[in-house]
């Protein structure tokens, strides 16, 4: 059991986290901590309901939405649209995006995406942050017949995925790339991330976390400063943003470091910071959002409601 569990978690989400601060040894307890302290290592949040149905969005076999529906709807429904984690070379729609989600937005009339994206070391991050806004341009090419509303959209991410979001809704490139542009992205939530500024969080972290980043960002300055979205947000950027984190130290100084780059562009920023340290927390976070009781979901449904108008 203690084999099955480790090997699923550490082939999963947990090498997401690209800014643990604590050992090896010490990340090894705290995921064993976190499956006895609620359950978090266990496959229930992980365990999604049947997707509505499947959506290329590329060639690729990897291009791919999974669709759930807004739950009677009156009239076409905002659609969030889910990125998931995994250090950009890891994880996958069905284990890192969690049940509470799928299960809890479309119970409020908002349908809900989570998609796969091109993994590093077989594409980049640049092409990452354009699977994004190609799987957005796909569902909303489809609006009508999804029940969507093409006009009240927000794009979510967790980890690797909340700096993806960050960056497409900060550089406008990425969606112009895909025939859109901020005007079709009413706000953005990323959830604990730690790579809005490429280049600050490399400096920051050990050798042992420093080896994480090599593969996506790799050594070029200018590169690294291209793929930070607190480099990239003077004005313009998408209209709203909720940051959501935990309390690890590189992940809080991140999101305000996002925050304050957003807010000087003009941008509307709320940010939400929740109990949790390393790795378990940065993992509970994505577990828990959705689940009606967490406190970042009462934050999230506020912030939703008055981003959509419902």
């Amino acid at each position: 059991m203690r084999n099955i569990f480790l090997g699923t978690i550490i082939g999963t989400v947990l090498v997401l986290t690209a800014a643990a601060q604590a050992s090896p040894g010490d990340r090894l307890r705290a995921m064993m901590a976190g499956r006895q302290n609620g359950g978090q290592g266990d496959q229930a949040w992980r365990t999604l309901p049947a997707a509505d149905r499947t959506i290329r969005y590329g060639d690729d076999a990897a291009q791919t939405i999974a669709f759930w529906p807004a739950r009677e709807a009156a009239g076409p429904a905002p659609l969030i649209l889910f990125v998931h984690g995994g250090g950009w070379a890891h994880g996958s729609k069905e284990n890192a995006t969690g049940k509470a989600k799928v299960e809890h937005f479309p119970a409020l009339g908002y349908a809900f995406a989570s998609i796969d994206y091109r993994l590093v070391p077989q594409a980049t991050v640049e092409q990452q942050a354009s699977d994004v806004a190609a799987a957005l341009a796909a569902l909303l090419a489809q609006a009508d017949a999804l029940g969507i509303d093409r006009h009240r959209v927000v794009l979510m991410g967790h980890s690797a995925g909340a700096h993806l979001v960050a960056l497409v809704g900060t550089d406008e490139r990425y969606l112009r790339e895909a025939g859109l542009s901020f005007a079709d992205v009413a706000g953005v939530i990323p959830v604990d991330g730690a790579a809005y500024d490429v280049p600050q969080q490399i400096a920051s972290v050990g050798q042992y976390q420093r080896r994480i980043y090599d593969a996506p960002f790799g050594s070029d300055p200018a590169r690294q400063r291209a793929l930070s979205p607190a480099l990239q947000a003077a004005a313009p950027n998408a209209p709203r943003f909720l940051l959501l984190h935990v309390r690890r130290p590189d992940g809080v100084a991140q999101a305000e470091e996002l925050a304050k780059a957003l807010r000087a562009g003009g941008t509307s920023v709320e940010t939400g910071s929740f109990p949790g340290t390393g790795l378990q927390g940065h993992v509970e976070i994505n577990a828990k959002l959705g689940d009606p009781d967490y406190p970042a979901t009462v934050l999230t449904d506020r912030w939703l409601k008055a981003t959509f108008g419902k």
